[in-house]
């Protein structure tokens, strides 16, 4: 640890999400010593979503001894490009959807400290490799399955970002040509569309409506059924939800063994809210990765399910981008 860190022992990680903002202060062995949270949508445009995060951050700033403690700050945002520093038309930001927002210049000139932004799939492939599963390793793939499907891929130990900041959309890779669903990028049958929580979602409403088969889901409100309740569902032996899960885990394995022949990654390491689900997911993923995968990659990579803690991995990942300043 060289002389610097050890004057200024923490960052600063910021989760951005579309909802809920939140920050954390960081030690380099991925303690979070302080946090705080603010809503993001609350406010209308980025001066003042900025205003109230540095009110914010100065209280947990303060806990830990003040802003001479602070190295440096990191943020893993929607549409992030880490060359620039910039959110770039966030559809799901009120203050970012329609142009690019220089934020890291804005936290970076607030704060006094420096200040990097990338992706959050990126931020979480950072923190997997900085604090979590995939330490140690160099080349791996991590796939976020919450609202949408994100990816960070590594190779050679470094974060591939591609010439403009945004390689690795791999939830954007079309996987069902034919009569495929419409996607939030104004595409057709994009890979987030079916294995994201909200694309779990829309299977269980087109199982149910394609078959009479038996279904604690039919209890349900159609239109109010989550990736949770078919969980549950599942858990409880449910056929109907166990076949969501077979058909998901399926296209997510054969997407993942074209994914292979671009980088051959020693892992895939899944994290979000759908690897809940666990076994349920993860075997019809395995099955449909050999059953696709080309014969040289057979058998090398690794599926983890991403051990950090669930509500802190995102700020994590964050912290770690800024761990690189």
């Amino acid at each position: 640890m060289n002389g610097q860190t050890e004057l200024k022992p923490y960052v600063i990680g910021l989760d951005l999400g579309g909802t809920n903002s939140v920050f954390g202060v960081v030690d380099s062995r991925g303690e979070i010593k302080a946090t705080t949270a603010i809503k993001t949508q609350a406010y209308d445009n980025v001066e003042d979503y900025v205003k109230a995060s540095l009110e914010a951050l100065h209280i947990i700033i303060d806990q830990v001894g003040g802003i001479d403690t602070i190295k440096a700050m990191g943020i893993g945002a929607p549409n992030g490009n880490y060359y620039k520093g910039t959110i770039e038309f966030a559809p799901n930001l009120i203050w970012g959807h329609t142009g690019i927002v220089p934020l890291a210049d804005m936290f970076s000139q607030g704060l006094g400290v420096p200040v990097a932004l990338t992706n959050d799939a990126n931020a979480a492939a950072i923190g997997e490799m900085t604090y979590g599963v995939a330490r140690g390793m160099k080349n791996f793939i991590v796939i976020t399955l919450g609202t949408g499907v994100g990816s960070g891929i590594v190779v050679n130990g470094q974060v591939v970002y591609g010439s403009d900041g945004f390689a690795g959309e791999l939830g954007h890779v079309i996987v069902c040509r034919e009569d495929g669903r419409s996607c939030g990028c104004g595409r057709n049958g994009c890979l987030e569309a079916y294995c994201s929580a909200t694309g779990v979602a829309r299977s269980a409403r087109e199982f149910l409506e394609k078959s009479t088969e038996p279904s604690l889901l039919r209890e349900l409100n159609p239109e109010e059924i989550t990736s949770l309740d078919v969980s549950i569902a599942a858990s409880k032996g449910d056929q109907l939800a166990l076949n969501i899960y077979e058909f998901t885990g399926r296209l997510l394995g054969e997407a993942c063994a074209n994914f292979a022949a671009f980088s051959s990654p020693e892992a895939f390491i899944f994290f979000g809210g759908l690897t809940k689900a666990g076994d349920l997911l993860m075997n019809p993923i395995k099955e449909s990765y050999n059953e696709h995968v080309l014969k040289i990659y057979k058998d090398k990579a690794k599926f983890l399910i991403s051990g950090l803690e669930g509500s802190s991995a995102a700020v994590l990942g964050a912290s770690a981008v800024g761990w690189e300043l």
